[in-house]
């Protein structure tokens, strides 16, 4: 595989992005001996009373003030199960990039309307309490401003209208609001206020007639069908739909649908979802995505506050289209990679042309191999997200995968290790290419085997760092003893162990790179873990892999696939 620089379109990139998901949060089960919940949503009220018990203020205010209205069931759940104050503070600068029309701009739109309109409503709709836990101030803060307002402050009379029952009557102070369009609701909507207690507290009436003032007066406010005998006042208390309306004449209009008026009165309380649009465009792209990608992230001490990141990739050839020419098999893949904060600020980008050339006596048997690519990228630990985006230059097919990046912290002051790294080729490197290049991590070169599958003809080999140990007074080197054990089903299969006799003992970091025999493993499924003692100061650390190992598969004939582009 041969890589050079490019410049790879943008544009793709952020077409594909578009259209990606971001967060996922798993239910934790309860824990044990606690008493099971009389029903479901006594124990979700408990579990969400416990979380938030444990929310900082600003947290808990977030949550339960500014975008009390606006966030999902889905959202809150995830942000309850959030377990520090930095993860929880990176979860709502997604929440506000999600939420962002232009996610590549620092400027929201989006939530400077929504601060504006809860300041609003604090301003004009508080009465004994914030102007955001009014009704008023609910819808205001999910719909916005209404087209129009008819106002009433002081109530007085009011001339019904004949789907209401006609006739003149008093009324409460209330307020009508207009929307043209609701999205999601639908065209010329309109919400009623009712303020029955004169307190300045106005709450949103299911009923449109719970303005009356005068329904309980006896004689006083009757309607057209009631003055002339039709009705009674006593049948504005029997409708079926929980209205206390009048009986208009004629009968019920079929305007007046009782079904209807419920489903909007509940239906305005929520949040439109905005991204509807986009779920047959996000079907489109999922089955374009035809470039199957792998991939794995591994994390080396640099400094106290950096972290060598090297990230691998690899796409089967399979997925792949080839090109022949002059009897040899090409392919290439377009690749871009971001690293960006849950803010949505860049961090890193990355681009390359990946190369294939493979013989034509080779092709066959390449269909069943992968092209595999690494970069690594310093980074400062905290939560990140990697989108990836890789095309196939020859028949346009996308591969696109993102997903959670969580770099650790290593300490200053104890004894630490990097993540172990299963590999299937493990060798020193020239002292000019140190550093330098595709797998190489210091003075190796270390390529991962991302399926962690070995048949037992191949190398298996181990790579892993310790950091922080401790340097004796007197030699000035370190004294580390290694174990290396593998199990099946929790049985020790194999063990070793390296002495300080056995380990370049050196400064305060030591690297560890082994090739482990699995040619007397019978075939399944393995764990290999690796514990690496302190003498000095008996601390350990245990680093742990898994790993596959299949038996060697008999040469079968096998049939002729030709190339997608021969």
């Amino acid at each position: 595989m041969r890589i050079r620089e490019c410049c790879v379109l943008p544009f793709l990139f952020s077409a594909c992005l578009a259209l990606a998901s971001h967060c996922v949060a798993q239910e934790q089960p309860p824990p044990q001996g606690t008493a099971k919940p009389s029903s479901p949503s006594e124990g979700k009220k408990r579990v969400n009373k416990k979380l938030r018990a444990e929310l900082s203020d600003v947290d808990r205010r977030w949550l339960t003030e500014d975008v009390l209205y606006i966030i999902s069931d889905d959202e809150r759940r995830a942000f309850l199960e959030l377990g520090t104050a930095e993860e929880r503070e990176q979860f709502i600068e997604i929440f506000w990039r999600n939420r962002n029309p232009d996610q590549e701009s620092p400027v929201n739109p989006i939530r400077e309307e929504h601060y504006r309109r809860l300041a609003y409503a604090d301003e004009h709709f508080a009465s004994g309490v914030p102007g955001r836990k009014t009704d008023r101030g609910r819808m205001y803060i999910i719909w916005g401003p209404p087209d129009e307002i008819e106002t009433h402050p002081s109530g007085g009379a009011f001339d019904r209208p004949l789907e209401q029952g006609g006739g003149t009557t008093s009324t409460y102070p209330w307020e009508l609001w207009r929307y043209r369009h609701l999205e999601g609701i639908g065209e010329n909507i309109e919400i009623e206020f009712v303020d029955p207690s004169g307190s300045g507290e106005y709450h949103m009436a299911n009923d449109p007639c719970e303005k009356d003032a005068l329904a309980h007066v006896s004689g006083a406010g009757a309607s057209l069908s009631e003055i002339l005998g039709r009705s009674s006042r006593a049948d504005r208390f029997s409708n079926s739909g929980g209205s206390t309306c009048p009986i208009p004449l004629g009968g019920v209009s079929a305007s007046n649908n009782e079904f209807e008026r419920l489903d909007r009165y509940f239906r305005v309380q929520r949040a439109p979802t905005r991204l509807k649009e986009l779920e047959p465009l996000v079907s489109a792209r999922i089955a374009q995505n035809q470039v199957h990608i792998e991939y794995r992230a591994d994390f080396l001490r640099v400094t106290s506050g950096t972290v060598l990141v090297p990230i691998t990739v690899q796409v089967p050839n399979r997925d792949l289209s080839f090109q022949s020419k002059q009897g040899v098999y090409s392919t290439v893949l377009n690749l871009y990679g971001r690293i960006s904060t849950p803010g949505g600020v860049v961090v890193q980008t990355f681009e390359d042309v990946i190369s294939r050339d493979v013989p034509e006596s080779l092709f066959q048997s390449s269909l069943k191999l992968f092209s595999i690519y690494q970069k690594s990228v310093p980074l400062r630990s905290g939560l990140y997200r990697l989108d990836l985006v890789i095309k196939d230059t020859l028949s346009g097919n996308l591969g696109v995968f993102n997903t959670a990046l969580r770099v650790p912290r290593f300490e200053d002051d104890k004894m630490d290790a990097s993540s172990i790294i299963v590999a299937d080729q493990i060798e020193a490197v020239p002292s000019r290419e140190i550093g330098t290049g595709q797998f190489v991590l210091n003075s190796y070169k270390v390529r991962p085997r991302l399926s962690q599958e070995f048949l037992s003809t191949d190398k298996l080999g181990i790579f892993l760092q310790l950091y922080n140990l401790k340097l004796d007074e007197a030699s000035h080197k370190t004294s580390v003893s290694v174990a290396y054990r593998i199990t099946k089903d929790q049985q020790e299969i194999w063990r070793m162990v390296e002495t300080p006799d056995h380990l370049h003992q050196g400064g305060e970091q030591l690297t560890i790179e082994r090739l482990i025999p699995v040619a007397s493993l019978a075939p399944g499924r393995y764990t290999i873990d690796v514990t690496a003692i302190d003498l000095l100061t008996n601390d350990t650390v245990i680093r742990a892999a898994q790993f596959t190992v299949k038996a060697v598969p008999t040469s079968k004939p096998t049939s002729t696939l030709r190339p997608p582009n021969s």
